[in-house]
């Protein structure tokens, strides 16, 4: 019987910006999702990539004596250096300069002008070319963005629009029958009211710049960068090209967004599928923005985090492990050095890690690193009780995307295995020597519940879940993360392979 299919996607990023915090989150987020799918059974699609085209890059090169495609490549080198860094597994990396992406986008805009939903005009109005975005009607002389407080440019041009006025009531009866569609739910009540308020049709080409997908029909005009970008979705999964593929793989199930993008991905993305006969995503998720100690990011006070620098202090697992721990995915939060210095002192270093090595030091110390029987007693005992809930906890969090929920959960366990340790006292059980299967009881127990905490880490932290697994001489779990979380799975007679604590502690 065939795999059931799940399909997640990240933005594809603007190649004028190197990886940071910001589009990391977006990037682990997705990343954790798709691997704990995959323990779940799934057959995972896990898309990310690049947005190359448009104003944006083609003056940042200018500016560095550049052809666009050189700068694109540089800085697309650099991401996929991050993503390996920080154990990204993503099974398709898209560009938009790739043929097989253009050859999409020119054939949407073919369809849509075949079908209507495309008509020439012409568009005036103040551009943003940093957002790549044009402003509402404005009576200032020469209005800020609002988005991202530069000035902007006043543009005048030839354009082709797109009808996305056609689409405003089939878009709010989107809502009304999906209230979930886009979430938080705070963000939909946003949504839903700006296109109750009416829409204007996109102006959805240029004819001002050669950085673009060129129009088959019209090749004076180029694809509008966003319009260009949203294609990448289907692009990669085979729209028009590999249609038994495509059948497979669309809808996405969530597309995973920031929120300062969620206009072009729930309004403007689902009436462009409308145009097409498509079905719109089954979800957006639109999370929150990190500042850093209390400042937004920026350029000009450089204070970026980038994800390189947090690595090469704490790994790259604990710095996962901050992102999606440190606040409910959805809101804003702020990411403060010394909070990443304590949720790695106590929680990694002193709970997770200190557990397993305990476990493992002293199972090599009674049993010369051999897992002993736990006798009658295998399927019994607290910790066995404690992780019975385990799995339909964590994974009713994973399905609202509720990482730090589901790490909480965990967290519990980790906790009421280090209370097993104290009840239990192994120390003491091993100077009797009539404690003797008591004692193999106790460890067996630690090792099951360390094996177990291996499992639910993998998505969060999985070079960490990796070691777990070699350190108890285990091979590559192959059951459903369902059927692995029974009991019992650790064999007795299993060679252990004790190695260095999995968070070595930080000094302050």
């Amino acid at each position: 019987m065939s795999k059931p299919g799940f399909y997640v996607t990240t933005p594809i990023y603007y190649v004028t910006d190197s990886p940071h915090i910001g589009n990391s989150y977006t990037t682990i987020a997705a990343d954790a999702l798709a691997r704990y799918k995959r323990q779940c059974g799934y057959d995972v699609l896990f898309l990310t990539g690049t947005d190359e085209h448009g104003l944006k890059v083609q003056r940042a090169a200018q500016a560095e004596g550049l052809a666009p495609r050189e700068l694109a490549d540089r800085v697309v080198a650099a991401y996929h250096d991050a993503w390996k860094r920080l154990e990204i597994s993503h099974d398709d990396f898209i560009r938009t300069t790739e043929a097989r992406h253009e050859r999409v986008v020119q054939l949407i805009f073919q369809r849509w002008r075949d079908s209507g939903d495309l008509y020439p005009g012409e568009y005036k109005g103040w551009y943003c070319v940093s957002c790549e975005s044009f402003l509402k009607e404005s009576d200032e002389p020469q209005p800020k963005c609002p988005d991202c407080g530069r000035p902007t440019e006043w543009n005048s041009e030839a354009s082709y629009f797109f009808r996305l006025s056609r689409y405003q009531e089939r878009l709010l009866k989107l809502y009304e029958e999906r209230p979930d569609f886009v979430r938080p739910a705070g963000r939909m009540n946003e949504l839903r009211s700006r296109v109750a308020a009416g829409l204007r049709d996109l102006s959805a080409t240029r004819t001002t710049l050669d950085w673009a997908v060129p129009l088959p029909f019209d090749p004076a005009h180029r694809a509008y960068v966003w319009i260009d970008a949203l294609i990448n979705y289907v692009s990669a999964v085979g729209y028009s090209t590999d249609e038994e593929t495509f059948r497979r793989r669309w809808p996405a199930d969530v597309q995973l967004i920031g929120k300062d993008i969620l206009w072009f991905h729930a309004a403007i993305w689902p009436a462009m599928l409308m145009a097409l006969g498509l079905e719109p995503p089954k979800g957006v998720f639109a999370h929150g923005w990190w500042t850093h100690n209390g400042e937004k990011m920026s350029k000009s006070k450089n204070n970026f985090v980038t994800p390189g620098e947090v690595a090469d202090v704490y790994g790259a697992d604990a710095l996962r492990y901050f992102l999606l721990r440190e606040l409910p995915f959805g809101l804003d939060g702020d990411f403060r050095d010394s909070a990443m210095l304590q949720r790695y002192n106590a929680e990694l270093a002193g709970d997770l890690g200190n557990f397993v090595f305990r476990t493992l030091s002293m199972m090599d110390r009674y049993f010369q690193g051999v897992v002993p029987d736990p006798g009658p007693a295998q399927r019994d005992g607290a910790l066995a009780e404690a992780a019975a809930s385990l799995f339909q906890d964590v994974d009713a969090c994973m399905a609202e995307l509720q990482f730090s929920r589901a790490l909480e959960r965990i967290w519990e366990f980790v906790r009421r295995a280090n209370q097993y340790v104290e009840e239990r006292k192994p120390w003491s059980q091993a100077k009797d020597p009539a404690q003797r299967a008591a004692l193999g009881a106790t460890l067996y127990h630690l090792a099951e519940a360390s094996r177990i905490l291996g499992l639910l880490i993998e998505p969060t932290m999985p070079a960490s879940a990796l070691a777990i697994r070699q350190q108890l001489g285990i091979e590559e779990e192959r059951r459903t993360l369902a059927e692995a979380l029974t009991w019992g799975g650790l064999k007795p007679g299993t060679k252990i392979r004790r190695g260095q604590p999995l968070f070595p502690k930080k000094e302050t």
